[in-house]
Order: C-alpha cells, then structure tokens, then sequence
C-alpha cells in the first residue's frame, strides 16, 4: 500500500527546516548505506553528529508521529531517526530495497514501512522523482514540501537522477504492529469505513459489528 499525507509539515516548519539545513554538515551518503546500497547510493547525508539534528527531529519526527493517518496506516510500534539527505545535479539513489533490520546493537528495528517526508517543493528541482515499483507498475512520487509518502520496506524503488537544483527529504522507516503489508492494508481501509459509520450512524447495529471487528483483527494480528 502506497499512502501519500498532505501537510505534515507547516510553512512556519518548513522555513525554520531550511534554516537550519543551511548551516548544518553533510556527508558522503553511502556512509549509512549497506554493502549492496554503497553500489548504487549517491548523495548527501546530514551527519549525525551534527549539532542541530535533535532540534530537526523534535520538528519533523514530532510532527509524523502525531499525524493521524500515519497512526492508522502505519500501526507504528517502533520508529526510526531520520536521515535528512540532499541531492544535487546529478545526484541519485539506484534500485534498492531498504534493509530488514536496522539500528545499533541493542536498538535493532524490523523495516516495515518506508517513509519519506518532502522538504523543498517539486519545483526547486528537476529530476529526483522517487520510482517505487508496485503491482500496478512503477509509481513516481514527488510531493509539495511537508508531504510524506508511505509505503512497504520490502518495495524495490530508486531516486531519479536530479539534473538541476537541490532535493532535500527526511527519510525514515517504521517497526509496525502488523508485519504484513497486506493485513496493514485491510486494517486501514476497514478502519476509513468505520469511522465514517460512527460519524453517520454511532448507534447502529452495523456500526458496533464493524468497530468490533476492526478491533479484534489488531487484536489478532499484532506482534507485540
């Protein structure tokens, strides 16, 4: 399921984003790649030692997990710390898929659901279009500043070559509640139809067999 969520971020969050990313320190993004990403991965990557990243993340990671639709589609159990990358002309990320586990001895995490959270508009840019392959061919997505695009870890996807101006995006990857992408889906659809029946009819039989079933499916499915 590829999900995509307008307006994560503000205009007043977005300003203060590039302000910061303009005194901040990048690196050679194929320092956080794996083995097989390092062949192919080819851009920037805010350090992570830079001084600014916990004020970006209170930003950015504050505002998607508090978003609605992330908490509904993406069942979050765990989430990742952002990486904030930059591309340049002639910057891109070849065809990959995100590895499945992730994090520093200790603090591993199961990759489940990708995300990436636009931070400059699709005009700023040409080129840099995220290709996801899905069951109905490859999707490009390139999203106005604060919206974010969600979608299964185990995709194959790549970032096009940018040809002129600069892409910047935060990306991130979440442990969800329901390991499978295709339950993940079901559950989120099943849940935009009971809140629309709680909305027209709260009382109603129909309402209380859907919200029951709903619940006892995450209930059943999750891992925790």
């Amino acid at each position: 399921m590829l999900i995509t969520v307008a307006d994560v971020l503000n205009k007043r969050q977005l300003e203060h984003i590039h302000s910061i990313l303009k005194q901040s320190s990048f690196v050679d993004g194929k320092l956080s790649a794996g083995k097989h990403a390092q062949r192919v991965k080819n851009n920037q990557e805010l350090s992570s030692n830079d001084r600014m990243l916990n004020e970006l993340n209170s930003i950015v990671m504050g505002s998607l997990v508090q978003n609605k639709t992330y908490q509904n589609s993406a069942f979050p159990h765990r989430i990742a710390t952002a990486f904030y990358a930059r591309y340049g002309a002639g910057m891109a990320y070849g065809d990959h898929i995100d590895d499945p586990v992730m994090g520093p001895a200790g603090a591993t995490y199961r990759t489940d659901v990708s995300i990436t959270v636009f931070l400059n508009n699709p005009e700023d840019y040409e080129g840099g279009e995220l290709c996801i392959n899905t069951s109905f061919g490859s999707q490009q997505v390139k999203l106005p500043a604060g919206h974010v695009v969600m979608y299964p870890s185990g995709t194959l996807h790549h970032v096009a070559e940018v040809t002129q101006g600069e892409r910047l995006v935060a990306v991130t990857w979440c442990q969800s509640m329901i390991r499978d992408p295709a339950k993940r889906e079901l559950l989120y659809n099943l849940n935009l139809a009971r809140e629309s029946l709680m909305l027209k009819a709260p009382d109603s039989d129909e309402t209380a067999k859907v919200d029951t079933s709903y619940i006892n499916l995450v209930r059943m499915w999750s891992e925790l």
